[in-house]
């Protein structure tokens, strides 16, 4: 494995709901989609934007998503995402997601962001800042929490 160019990650404990269940007993997947976007806008529409990123409060859109299960997610357990920057190009960014419970990976994703102008909803580059901050995360190795919220 390729040594990280950064260890940095932005770290979250999402809440689950009693309803996130269904028949089986553990966290829905369509859900599970729905705790990576939960983070994604924790860390960037709130923590980067405390941090002097105000643009990531622009519109962006989700142009890929993936998901690999690798075991069930149960409501009783806490949920702790790790997410990092797999890639930054000049219109949109990849981010890589770590789900665990008790130390046990739950799932892993990646979505691919791409920002848009307010103003014509045509995908933008990224700016200077945005490209700073992400720089800071990009990694190609699995993270290591150092910035965490509980939401």
């Amino acid at each position: 494995m390729s040594p990280s160019l950064t260890t940095q990650a932005f770290s979250c404990v999402l809440p689950l709901r009693w309803s996130d269940q269904d028949l089986n007993g553990h966290v829905n997947n369509a859900r599970i989609v729905t705790l990576m976007e939960e983070a994604r806008v924790a860390w960037l529409n709130r923590t980067a934007v405390k941090e002097g990123v105000a643009s990531f409060t622009n519109p962006k859109v989700i142009a890929s998503l993936t998901v690999e299960y690798r075991r069930p997610v149960h409501y009783a357990d806490e949920l702790i995402m790790d997410l990092r920057i797999s890639r930054i190009g000049t219109r949109s960014f990849t981010i890589t997601y770590h789900a665990s419970q008790r130390g046990d990976t739950a799932f892993t994703g990646s979505t691919v962001v791409v920002p848009l102008n307010p103003a014509t909803s045509a995908s933008r580059d990224l700016l200077p800042d945005e490209v700073d901050y992400l720089s800071r995360y990009l990694s190609t190795d699995e993270p290591t929490r150092t910035t965490t919220e509980t939401r």
